[in-house]
């Protein structure tokens, strides 16, 4: 039995059901589980002292594509939108390999991690036919190692260049091999029981780089084994266009017809819905993951996420992928959202604190979970801190629900806590050796890029 006890913090931000913000009150974690929040003292493994900290429910990264890491920063994509980008770094991706998975993992979780993130949802979608099939129980290997909670999907494409898509043919397979290595992980990996640290999605990519077999059977494949699904969505008017061209229908209305809206269903980006549209979504409870960095780095626009807030549409919060970020910290995307919508929508752009609600509880539910997203008792021991006293705080202690927006902040934060489990301490990864990573993934940053 673990007990960890994190004594006298200076406010808790609990992001519960009455917003409450603690003063000067201890958190309780006992085998990953908060036990108690409030004024009374328990024995425990380790202690902590918090009376310099603010404390929130960890982060929660809704879309990744983690081996993205490893395309950061080209200057011949840098001022390219999604489909000639995509065309681009394809020729990169082509080339990866497990170890390049393994290393790009870690990589960006590291990065996450050490900014507050506690569970992440990674897109992997691209498997080479150079490259060894378990590209995702590599994830799932780097994700026990360094201490996160991941949510891994089987992504896959199934429409190449020659049948009208964007992949090359060197990355895409058939539906029936993609069906049976979904089977395959869902049983090995999936967990639905609560404080799972391990779960599995199944995420076709695009419109444009998947047949509709692979959608439809990918869809009764996901329910009939309780799994969720995710794919991209209305992220470009180019995708808009090619629905249309190609089915005579709208994104949207194309996905309805393959049987993928529902509680169980949410997009990344989400951007270029009609009102119409944006109804469906809230009628049915599909959800969007907002990629504020990546819509402006790609210039592909605006979601309507105050419209989306208003109408009950579920929302979570997402770094997209790193080449299309080109970071991996959620901590900036809430600033990035925040000033993004002020400057959109004026009085009607989410608060500070409601982003900050967006990337705890809003991105727990897109991934069907109740037991994170807030501090609260009998709820999962994931959480962050930073120390009050920090010279880039100085003036801002009136509300430190909405700092992160507001304010911004601009280095790792002091403690990341996974599961109960100290996993970040004063900055730094506790689990894995960050100079090693760093040597090793650059190395293989190098052969990625000499092979393209």
């Amino acid at each position: 039995m673990s007990k960890l006890l994190i004594k006298n913090i200076k406010s808790i931000v609990t992001v519960d059901d009455e917003d409450r913000v603690l003063n000067n009150s201890n958190i309780y974690i006992v085998d990953g589980v908060i036990k108690h929040i409030g004024k009374e003292v328990f024995e425990a493994d380790e202690v902590i002292d918090g009376s310099n900290y603010y404390a929130y429910p960890g982060l929660i990264n809704t879309h990744h594509h983690l081996y993205q890491t490893f395309s950061r920063n080209l200057p011949q994509v840098q001022n390219l939108e999604l489909f000639p980008w995509l065309k681009a770094l394809y020729e990169i991706w082509k080339g990866l390999d497990q170890d390049m998975i393994y290393y790009s993992s870690m990589t960006g979780i590291g990065d996450l991690m050490k900014n507050g993130c506690t569970t992440v949802f990674d897109h992997h979608y691209v498997f080479p036919s150079s490259a060894p099939g378990e590209l995702i129980d590599t994830q799932f290997d780097v994700a026990s190692k360094i201490g996160i909670r991941l949510h891994a999907s089987r992504g896959s494409m199934s429409r190449s260049v020659k049948d009208g898509g964007l992949p090359p043919d060197s990355v895409v397979q058939t539906t029936d091999e993609i069906l049976a290595d979904s089977i395959r992980l869902i049983d090995k990996y999936h967990d639905p029981s609560p404080f799972s640290m391990r779960q599995i999605v199944l995420a076709p990519c695009s419109p444009f780089s998947v047949t509709d077999d692979l959608m439809i059977e990918t869809a009764k494949l996901a329910r009939s084994k309780g799994v969720r699904i995710h794919t991209h969505l209305c992220e470009t008017l180019d995708e808009e266009n090619y629905t249309l061209s190609r089915y005579n229908l709208r994104p949207l209305a194309y996905m309805e017809s393959l049987g993928w809206v529902g509680s169980d269903v949410w997009y990344a980006h989400g951007i270029h819905f009609n009102d119409d549209e944006l109804k469906l979504l809230a009628q049915t409870q599909t959800g969007i993951a907002h990629c504020p960095v990546s819509n402006m780095k790609l210039s592909s626009g605006i979601a309507r996420i105050p419209d989306m807030l208003k109408l009950g549409v579920p929302v979570g919060l997402a770094v997209d992928g790193s080449a299309s970020n080109d970071g991996s910290n959620l901590i900036e995307e809430l600033r990035v959202g925040f000033l993004l919508h002020r400057l959109n929508s004026s009085n009607l752009a989410p608060t500070g604190y409601d982003m900050l609600k967006i990337a705890t509880r809003g991105s727990a539910k897109l991934l069907g979970r109740t037991d994170i997203g807030s501090l609260e008792e009998g709820k999962a021991g994931d959480l962050f801190m930073i120390d009050s006293r920090d010279l880039s705080l100085i003036g801002t202690q009136s509300d430190p629900k909405s700092i992160f927006a507001v304010v911004g902040y601009n280095k790792p934060v002091d403690y990341t806590i996974v599961n109960g489990k100290v996993v970040v301490r004063k900055g730094n990864l506790v689990n894995v050796d960050e100079e090693e990573i760093s040597r090793k993934a650059n190395e293989l940053v190098d052969c990625l890029l000499k092979k393209a």
